[in-house]
């Protein structure tokens, strides 16, 4: 059976993974499984960190996936206990509740762009009108927040579709008209149809959109997993850099998103070129630099509260597993 027998869309209800997940640990190291909350679809643009897990899992880390509809189920399964690493931006949470959860990886940067359909010619034309985002507190409204305060308009009426690839679809049917959406498919809508929608100009400093966090006490008590997963998430960062058809080489050898049509499975290579590229994957796994770049983007869009000057890395990172990751690896 393939790891991942569908691709599984934004609407649909948590699904749990465990039955296609599940391993027996072959390593010194006995430890139940590690329960991964993804705040986002399993899809092309989630592989990478799924190929991560697998190479993990060859070296003894049992765990269990399971993708939430939401962003923010993902983080409050982390805050709730019902799972042990996540995948989402938990900024704001984290200020907002003081809970000691901290970050140990930046999966993707914020390289987002806004599309709208061809009525609206600039942002000024976008005032006062209806805008579409992926979630609340979601990178995607932090982007548009920035931009609507750079371009002195508001919004109009607010909605919430999760899924680029949802949007996108939405603005085909005309049931919505401007939005923002990850790379691949703002080249997906262009290339469908260029001659209804355009792009318009968006923040040049993206922030982290996707970091791997956990509990404070859950990354103390396991320090081996934590440790192996740093490294692989690494390890296939830099080699990313590199070569990023590296991606479509694991998919293919271990039979990920085997049951997904071959137009699915064609973009992985491009989809990983183009980010490269565009520089939505940080070969050295954020850590400082990121953490205060994320402060300065995310107190301008108003989901962080205060002075991006007056906080502090260590109350939202845990860098360690990071820094010794790279002594490991080196490079």
């Amino acid at each position: 059976m393939s790891l991942i027998s569908k691709l599984f869309r934004p609407a649909a209800a948590a699904v749990c993974l465990s039955a296609c997940l599940t391993i027996i640990s072959a390593t010194g190291f006995a430890a139940e499984k590690v329960r991964v909350a993804l705040g986002d679809v399993v899809s092309v643009e989630t592989l990478a960190f799924i190929v991560a897990l697998e190479r993990a899992k060859d070296r003894g880390v049992d765990y269990e996936l399971t993708s939430f509809a939401k962003e923010e189920l993902s983080i409050q399964a982390i805050v709730n206990g019902q799972a042990d690493l996540g995948v989402g931006t938990p900024y704001s949470v984290i200020q907002k509740s003081k809970l000691p959860l901290r970050i140990l990886f930046q999966v993707s940067r914020l390289v987002f762009f806004p599309v709208v359909s061809n009525e609206y010619k600039s942002w000024k034309d976008l005032d006062g009108q209806p805008f579409t985002f992926h979630a609340r507190g979601s990178g995607t409204e932090a982007i548009g927040n920035i931009l609507a305060k750079r371009n002195g308009i508001t919004f109009g009426e607010r909605s919430y579709v999760p899924g680029s690839d949802n949007r996108i679809i939405a603005m085909m049917n005309g049931q919505i008209k401007a939005t923002i959406v990850d790379l691949a498919n703002k080249n997906k809508l262009l290339q469908m149809a260029g001659d209804k929608f355009h792009v318009l100009a968006t923040v040049d400093n993206p922030a982290s959109d996707e970091v791997v966090f956990a509990s404070a006490e859950w990354i103390k008590n396991n320090p081996e997993p934590v440790k192996i997963i740093t490294e692989e998430l690494l390890r296939l960062w830099r080699e990313m850099k590199t070569n990023p058809g590296v991606i479509e080489e694991e998919r293919a050898k271990r039979n990920l998103l085997a049951d997904q049509p071959k137009e699915v499975l064609d973009e992985v290579i491009p989809f990983y070129a183009e980010g490269v590229k565009e520089g939505l994957f940080d070969p050295e796994g954020g850590g400082e630099s990121a953490a205060k770049a994320d402060f300065e983007f995310y107190t301008e869009a108003g989901q962080l509260e205060g002075t991006a000057a007056d906080f502090k890395v260590e109350d939202y990172w845990d860098l360690k597993p990071l820094e010794e990751a790279r002594k490991t690896i080196g490079g």
